[in-house]
């Protein structure tokens, strides 16, 4: 369902909404509260004592604007009703991504370093071979993922590089435009609308659940999220000095970025 937006325009105190009509506003409501003048100085009180009294809204108060807007963000009650249907979501993104993974090398003929797949999606980090296509798929990397998108049906998904071979790492944002954009899964058993703060409350209940675990990543000090139910891979530590030669003027930290480049 799409959000639509519910406009209050307030000029005095007792026209602000009450917290019983912002709670039982449907999920696909996005509310825009607008301050005149006369009551613009109680913009941000009001909306620090919603952030405090509705944990599960989004409560976004405009730094320049005179306004505030309010999402209702997807429940645990959701969640854990849902949980199957989610866990099912991260299974298929973890398949897919290896999939697409190997589908990558075989048609660029890129021999994959299995312990650190993130030095070959660097490497192309250039003008010519940043994006493209293989298969029925697009392709843009950057960053640490590597972003595919199929051409017939519009499916996305970024599959993340920097955690050896496991690539069912899941990023709150990434985790729902996946699901959003999955034909199979539509039509969804419940509604999206926030893409980062649901996908966030997705994996935060699904962890606290015991369903999600973290894992360390190739960089030290880094980690990730990805489904417990899963075949064990060994995830190596990147030591930069193993993999460049020592260059004199070049410093570790400019090897670093390198490694790093966008």
């Amino acid at each position: 369902m799409e959000t639509i937006i519910h406009l209050i325009n307030i000029k005095s105190v007792e026209e602000l909404p009450r917290i019983e009509d912002i709670i039982r506003r449907p999920r696909h409501q996005q509310i825009k509260i607008l301050f005149e003048p006369s009551v613009l100085h109680l913009r941000e009180s009001y909306g620090e004592d919603l952030k405090e009294t509705l944990p599960n809204h989004l409560i976004a108060i405009h730094t320049i604007d005179p306004e505030i807007n309010i999402s209702k963000l997807i429940s645990d009650e959701e969640i854990i009703l849902n949980q199957a249907f989610f866990i099912q979501c991260a299974k298929d993104y973890r398949i897919l991504g290896n999939q697409l993974v190997h589908l990558f090398c075989k048609e660029k003929k890129i021999k994959l370093n299995e312990k650190f797949p993130s030095l070959i999606f660097n490497n192309l980090k250039d003008k010519k071979n940043q994006s493209g296509k293989v298969g029925k798929w697009k392709y843009f990397i950057h960053g640490f993922h590597c972003h595919f998108k199929n051409i017939k049906t519009g499916q996305e998904i970024e599959v993340p590089f920097m955690f050896g071979m496991e690539f069912g790492v899941l990023d709150p944002y990434f985790f729902v435009q996946f699901i959003k954009s999955t034909p199979k899964f539509q039509p969804l058993p419940v509604d999206l609308h926030k893409d980062y703060h649901d996908g966030n409350r997705i994996l935060k209940v699904l962890f606290n659940l015991g369903l999600l675990e973290k894992i360390n990543s190739n960089l030290e000090g880094h980690t990730g999220i990805v489904i417990k139910d899963r075949e064990k891979i060994e995830i190596n530590t990147f030591t930069p000095e193993d993999y460049f030669e020592v260059l004199k003027p070049s410093s570790k930290w400019s090897r670093l970025l390198h490694f790093f480049k966008f």
